[in-house]
């Protein structure tokens, strides 16, 4: 195999394992935005800390409980996404960096109470991360480096 084709022609476990990743991503990001409507749970959650906090320092905060997990999915969403891509061209490296990011995904199930969304998106990460280690994936992955 030539170098352009062997990075044109990525076998079809490659390429669910790289659709798989863009899914779980997307279902990681509507659990995400799913905080967004749990304002009144995070205010009253804060003010059951500190009930005697000012109304304007509770707002303050719990626009913050809002808006920081959300600027971590993105972020984060943005780095899979970006991993998924080196994947999909055979990179080893992401292809491992993305199964330490679904095995930390899926501890954090057992530590965290998830949404639906988080677990769609962990066990699409499963498949993904499995398909991603079968047979023709490998061999996509060798040949790439074997170009490199």
């Amino acid at each position: 195999m030539t170098t352009e084709t062997v990075r044109e022609n990525p076998p079809s476990t490659i390429i669910a394992a790289f659709f798989g990743f863009l899914v779980s991503t997307v279902s990681a990001i509507a659990g995400g935005l799913l905080i967004l409507n749990s304002r009144d749970e995070i205010a009253a959650a804060l003010r059951r800390a500190n009930p005697a906090m000012a109304q304007d320092q509770l707002d303050r905060l719990t626009l913050l409980g809002q808006v920081i997990p959300v600027a971590i999915a993105a972020v984060v969403a943005l780095v899979y996404l970006w991993l998924a891509f080196k994947l999909k061209a055979g990179r080893n490296w992401a292809r491992v960096t993305l199964t330490v990011f679904t095995l930390l995904q899926a501890a954090s199930l057992l530590t965290t109470e998830p949404s639906w969304a988080g677990y769609v998106s962990c066990g699409v990460a499963v498949v993904a991360t499995v398909l991603s280690y079968l047979s023709p994936s490998s061999r996509f992955i060798a040949a790439v480096r074997r170009a490199g």
